[in-house]
């Protein structure tokens, strides 16, 4: 007799999922069913062809050997038909389904990329996908991913020549992103553009690597912009503090200039004390939150007049933007929300910068640039239209608004 109390439960490693594999189930049977399907579609294209003695010259052969393919729902097992043709005119039957040499799904190959993109490092992959899609998932290593960053570099390439000229541009958004790299002192500067479309599309037009944030290299990313098509926005958004302002001037002379009120709002601050930055601050917004140009201007003076003697130099730094900080009371009312800040650009890219924080050790310049490029791209998809983009068609013909309103008597014109 044995004695022996420990009780062996077979499986226990194994998570049992009757629904998961009623679906794959059902999932190889339509894929068999598909795939057979084309095969008669493919001999009924032959259905003429005959041979001496009259019967069909091209007909089925059997299967080649069962392959697995990876899906969403784990390994769905599959045999492909073979054909063949009798009167020596060889013919070749190829599915598009499940096509040679293919083990993954595409949307798997695409799952790839994004769980990289989103924080999965090349020594995590096997793990995760593991994860996601069972013990039996196989064929994930790291060169997979080293490969997809090789199509990245493909793709950023050819964006970079992409034509803008199929487009009006409204409103360009303009920053010099930070990210670090391999070694202690060597910092990627990303020189990022962003434009909105006369549909209130917004896309991004440049993500270049620059030297810091200097005139000339802005001056070589709008060259490269104009280059492609881009025509001549009618403002410019960004922080004071770039280069890119000397090199727009020197571009695109007539584009009006809007610098941003968060960054300006920071950099007054800066120059105050710590108990003093609130009562500030609510004066600072009552500048750029004025219904009226002539309002904004009064809680202009009225900061001025209350911190010059004090704080000079937070005074200074206001004022030497005065006219560019007030340029959004040209456009309309329902884009100012937008327009009063480079938020597209430090929204898009608050994600960006988690994932790059990941991987900043591991990146090579051109690497981080290419995944900058990409979770851009993945960014991109989910931003909404421009709010009033209506409007844009007034702002590309150059229609003056006054405090955001556009003038009864412009309307009068157009009829």
């Amino acid at each position: 007799m044995d004695d022996s109390t420990i009780i062996n439960f077979s499986g226990r490693d194994t998570i049992t999922d009757p629904l998961t594999d009623l679906l794959r189930k059902g999932a190889r049977e339509l894929l068999q069913a598909a795939i057979e399907a084309e095969r008669d579609a493919f001999l009924a294209e032959f259905a003429e062809r005959r041979t001496a003695d009259g019967r069909a010259a091209v007909v089925g052969s059997g299967y080649h050997p069962e392959r697995a393919v990876q899906t969403g729902i784990g390994p769905v097992t599959v045999k492909v038909p073979k054909v063949r043709a009798k009167d020596g005119k060889p013919v070749t039957f190829r599915s598009a389904l499940v096509p040679p040499y293919v083990r993954k799904a595409r949307s798997i190959e695409a799952a790839l990329p994004w769980l990289y993109l989103k924080g999965i490092s090349t020594g995590e992959m096997d793990a995760a996908l593991k994860v996601l899609l069972g013990p039996e998932a196989t064929g994930f290593s790291a060169k997979t991913i080293s490969r997809l960053k090789g199509q990245w570099a493909e793709e950023y390439n050819d964006w970079r020549k992409a034509d803008l000229s199929r487009d009006e541009w409204g409103y360009i958004w303009a920053d010099g992103i930070y990210s670090g790299l391999r070694g202690i002192d060597d910092r990627l500067c990303v020189l990022v553009v962003i434009g909105v479309n006369a549909r209130g599309e917004k896309h991004f037009l440049a993500i270049e690597d620059g030297v810091r944030e200097s005139t000339q290299s802005w001056r070589e990313v709008l060259l490269g912009l104009k280059s492609r098509g881009l025509s001549t926005p009618k403002l410019a958004i960004g922080d004071g503090a770039m280069g890119f302002w000397a090199a727009l001037e020197e571009t695109h002379p007539c584009t009006r200039q809007q610098r941003c009120w968060v960054h300006k709002t920071a950099n007054v601050l800066n120059y105050l004390p710590k108990r003093t930055q609130p009562k500030a601050r609510k004066m600072l917004h009552d500048i750029w939150q004025a219904e009226t140009r002539e309002d904004a201007h009064a809680s202009f003076d009225w900061f001025i007049e209350t911190f010059d003697a004090k704080y000079p130099k937070a005074t200074e730094c206001l004022m030497r933007d005065r006219d560019e900080l007030l340029s959004f009371y040209d456009f309309p009312a329902q884009h100012w929300q937008s327009i009063r800040t480079s938020n597209p650009i430090e929204s898009a890219f608050a994600t960006i910068r988690h994932r790059t924080k990941r991987t900043k050790g591991c990146l090579s310049r051109d690497g981080m640039l290419h995944m900058m490029f990409k979770l851009g791209q993945s960014a991109e998809k989910s931003w909404r239209k421009l709010r009033g983009f209506a409007h844009l068609a007034d702002v590309i013909q150059g229609v003056d608004f006054v405090n955001g309103i556009k003038p009864s008597n412009q309307d009068q014109a157009a009829a």
